[in-house]
């Protein structure tokens, strides 16, 4: 289950990627051929919302590599006994992937939510055993399983 989780988010952040490096590469050519035939202060109104677009699908797409990054690092094989970067787990209440904070996905009819080591469930969870029971946000929380 762990390599099906790993491939479609892998498939998923890198479809957003293309499609980011896409509309830059739009933009450009956009403003390249704006600049060959337009002068004045519209056309340069024009230039700069281009580039401020322009700056933010960069970073957008900065933040898309390093979440790729860190998927990249993620051996689909190994098996854990303690919560871990590129862990499945099941609780009792959810079924988590501990990798980058991406959008939920159903697998086999299981919705998984990738989470962030850094997010509060994650540290809760980190380094910790089958049977390790916590509380978050009022709800309690039990390890039934670790991939």
């Amino acid at each position: 289950m762990k390599q099906h989780i790993l491939n479609r988010y892998k498939q998923l952040i890198q479809d957003r990627i293309d499609a980011f490096q896409d509309m830059i590469l739009g933009l450009t050519v956009d403003a390249q051929n704006d600049a060959k035939g337009s002068a004045g202060e519209k056309h340069e109104t024009a230039l700069a919302m281009m580039h401020l677009e322009q700056e933010k699908l960069n970073f957008k797409l900065k933040e898309l590599l390093e979440q790729k990054a860190v998927l990249d690092k993620i051996d689909a094989n190994s098996q854990h006994k303690v919560v871990a970067l590129g862990s499945v787990v099941k609780t009792n209440q959810l079924w988590l992937f501990v990798s980058s904070a991406l959008p939920k996905i159903t697998i086999d009819d299981k919705t998984i939510f990738a989470l962030s080591t850094n997010s509060p469930l994650a540290c809760q969870m980190m380094g910790n055993r089958v049977g390790h029971t916590f509380e978050l946000n009022g709800k309690k929380y039990t390890i039934e399983e670790i991939q």
